[in-house]
């Protein structure tokens, strides 16, 4: 078991009609608010107008149109100069994690005098950041209770994970009734970016069994769970657990005494949706399986044997081989159940910009250091496997 150290100051507020305590959580902060939010879905739903009425004696300054895979640039930087010029004392996410982790990148870059690419690039580490108080309307990322966000840059095909202890939100209101109305392509994409988040720790050389018997549950949960939201979405038990599970699948509270995997799903993924802005769920349900299968090796065997027995039932008495083969094709049987298309080529992504975006994960992801280390060579065979 490896030493650790654990730190979530998070407030999280869970449950219906908990927004009633906003005006009281969100002025112990200040008065002077950025609202941040995305395409307009929260003015759909009635949670924009209802966020207005709680908070009529505040000075609202708002920043729109926040995009999935947010964009440093206009975003980030509008953001940015929207609260050195209003004096803004507290940032308000409402939506899903993509405004989050926007404003994750705002809060430390209104606390910085020069380009906030330093900081999210880690040239320069933050000294302070603005508090954050959100509101989630999607569950999938967990970055209500982490203090990571990624960003993009389409100009020069980064996305980046931006991790700082200052970047947690101070408090967190999760009402499983704003997700009700969530899509099914966005509900099954969450399902398997919250999946993704728990195999990355999973999939690890050092892991105690209390640790696996979280990641397991957490893995069932959200395959059960998941499904009842797409067959009723405003199944209220089903939304409430998988909105629960996502929040504690990010956090790292799965994975306390692992050892690190270097989460290479993510690193891979971070390209697909840097260089053609697909779906970051969709992307790692893709790349899953194909990254499962190329690592598999004596090594790596009596892990996915756990793996399989655990989570998917399979009979503990087949060959090793067998079991962990099967445990592979019912990952992807299950992300492909969900409606998510399990092909790069059917998101647009063809064999063309595979060298290049293989060259990009394996300069900028660090991935040699993986459970599995992958070299250039690799990261270029899990995507043609993945075409």
């Amino acid at each position: 078991m490896q030493n650790f150290e654990y730190y979530t100051p998070t407030r999280l507020i869970f449950g219906k009609g908990v927004i009633g305590k906003l005006p009281e959580v969100l002025g112990a902060y200040g008065h002077k608010v950025l609202l941040t939010y995305g395409g307009g879905s929260i003015k759909k739903i009635g949670l924009y107008d209802k966020v207005l009425a709680l908070l009529a004696g505040f000075e609202i300054t708002e920043l729109p149109g926040i995009q999935p895979n947010p964009k440093y640039d206009p975003s980030v930087l509008e953001g940015v100069r929207l609260c050195k010029e209003k004096g803004i004392e507290v940032i308000l996410s409402v939506g899903g994690g993509s405004v989050l982790d926007c404003s994750k990148a705002i809060a430390a870059g209104a606390c910085y005098d020069g380009d906030p690419w330093d900081l999210i690039s880690y040239k320069v580490k933050a000294q302070k950041a603005l508090p954050i108080v959100d509101i989630l309307t999607l569950a999938a990322t967990g970055s209500e209770y982490d203090c990571g966000g990624v960003i993009s840059r389409p100009e020069t095909n980064d996305k980046i994970g931006y991790i700082d202890p200052l970047l947690f939100p101070v408090a967190s209101f999760l009402d499983p009734t704003y997700t009700f109305t969530v899509n099914a392509w966005q509900t099954a994409a969450g399902i398997a970016d919250a999946m993704n988040h728990i195999l990355e720790q999973y999939f690890c050389e050092d892991a105690t069994l209390m640790n696996d018997g979280f990641c397991e549950a957490g893995l069932k949960s959200l395959m059960v769970n998941g499904k009842a939201c797409l067959e009723n979405p405003s199944d209220y038990k089903a939304r409430a657990e998988m909105m629960f599970v996502c929040t504690l699948a990010c956090n790292n509270i799965m994975s306390l005494g692992n050892s690190g995997s270097g989460w290479p799903m993510h690193g891979i993924e971070h390209a697909l949706s840097g260089y053609y802005d697909i779906t970051h769920g969709v992307g790692l349900a893709i790349i899953t399986p194909r990254w499962m299968k190329h690592i598999l090796s004596a090594r790596t065997l009596p892990r996915f044997v756990k793996y399989g027995v655990n989570v998917f039932g399979i009979d503990p008495s087949l060959p090793g081989m067998e079991i962990a083969l099967q445990a592979i094709t019912a990952t992807y049987d299950f992300f492909a159940s969900l409606g998510i298309p399990m092909h790069l080529q059917d998101v647009g992504i063809g064999p063309d910009r595979i060298p290049e975006m293989a060259h990009h994960v394996a300069v900028n992801e660090g991935l040699e250091n993986a459970y599995v280390p992958l070299t250039e060579q690799d990261i270029a065979a899990i995507l043609t496997a993945s075409l």
